[in-house]
């Protein structure tokens, strides 16, 4: 349904090229939207809705009714007689109907993504009413979630459609704290497109003034019956990249790696296995020195001397600070195996502590 807003915005705009005073009622006779006193046509509208009739001079103003698919809507007012005046009221009827038209089409499409996003639709349903809304069923299209800092900004989601532009991509939101786009995409070369699209809208959200914005996308997928599980892997993204990329605004479903993995565990298993690897020591109880250390150590692949010219310590020293972890915890890091396994074990960490977080 139309809001007030658009139907006041509308008439304004009519008003401001016809030079004719116009007022939208209900079939009540209560006034939706009006560029000027027109309280007093209240009864002649109603009994002109109830009329077969769909238009006629009453008192002095042109009246018009308007459909929403032969179901009767508003009764459109225009304030004059004349030839002129019957024109222009017919006219913003045709609009007004056309307006009808659009919204209700967006509003179906509208349904149909969040219903698609939300996997709640048969198969056979989908295509049916994608060839319906007259959705393309076979192009590459990728979903993307957005997030702003403090639960979803008012602004995000018209923010987003204003920098999208409409077109074939759909922009809605299925909860309070995410928009979600479903965006469409060229052939040549659609995973760097999503990539851009991406960065150009994180770039265009912050200039409007949004903080602390979040961008996840997932798979490019060719069929729309597979939208909900991009959106799916899209969350997941939104997830895994707080846990484990936390600096970074925009994170693919492809970028995930291991800790894809590490996010569908179950937290009694990971509890166990970071008791086999540390006993009853935690990382984080390490002091800030051996930690640097170690996160320094995988930043530079393993290499001693890159990582002591880095930390502006001695070769020997980095190489004592090396052997105390691994009479600490029995995981030489300057073995692949064993730098894996820690390695993993730090992400499963924090992975507990963020769940431990959410839950609290």
């Amino acid at each position: 349904m139309i809001s007030n807003q658009i139907l006041q915005s509308t008439v304004e705009g009519l008003k401001g090229i016809a030079r004719v005073d116009l007022c939208v009622m209900d079939t009540d006779g209560k006034e939706v939207a009006s560029t000027a006193d027109m309280g007093k046509c209240s009864g002649a509208a109603v009994e002109f809705a109830a009329s077969p009739a769909d238009s006629q001079e009453i008192q002095g103003y042109q009246y018009f009714k308007v459909y929403d698919e032969q179901q009767l809507e508003y009764i459109l007012i225009a304030g004059g007689v004349g030839e002129d005046v019957y024109m222009i009221g017919k006219m913003a009827a045709f609009q007004l109907q056309s307006l009808l038209v659009a919204y209700k089409e967006r509003f179906d499409k509208d349904n149909f993504i969040k219903n698609l996003l939300l996997d709640n639709l048969l198969l056979v349903d989908i295509y049916s009413r994608a060839k319906k809304l007259h959705i393309q069923t076979d192009i590459a299209r990728a979903v993307l979630i957005v997030e702003s800092g403090d639960g979803q900004d008012s602004n995000v989601l018209e923010l987003t459609r204003e920098h999208l532009g409409g077109g074939k991509d759909f922009v809605t939101a299925v909860d309070e704290n995410n928009v979600i786009v479903v965006k469409e995409l060229a052939e040549d070369d659609p995973v760097r497109e999503i990539d851009k699209v991406a960065d150009s809208l994180a770039h265009f959200l912050q200039r409007e003034g949004i903080e602390n914005i979040r961008i996840a996308y997932g798979t490019v997928i060719c069929e729309i019956k597979e939208v909900s599980r991009s959106f799916k892997e899209a969350k997941m993204a939104l997830d895994v990249g707080k846990i484990f990329f936390d600096d970074r605004k925009i994170i693919a479903y492809s970028e995930l790696g291991i800790g894809r993995l590490i996010y569908q565990l179950p937290i009694p298993l990971c509890k166990i296995f970071i008791k086999e690897i540390f006993g009853g020591k935690g990382p984080d109880e390490f002091d800030e020195e051996t930690l640097t250390t170690i996160h320094k150590f995988f930043e530079n692949s393993l290499n001693v001397s890159e990582t002591s010219r880095q930390l502006f310590i001695h070769r020997n020293t980095l190489v004592y600070r090396l052997d105390k972890l691994q009479k600490c915890t029995g995981l030489d890091l300057r073995v692949f195996e064993d730098a894996i396994t820690f390695k993993i074990a730090l992400m499963v960490v924090k992975y507990m502590k963020y769940m431990e977080n959410i839950d609290f």
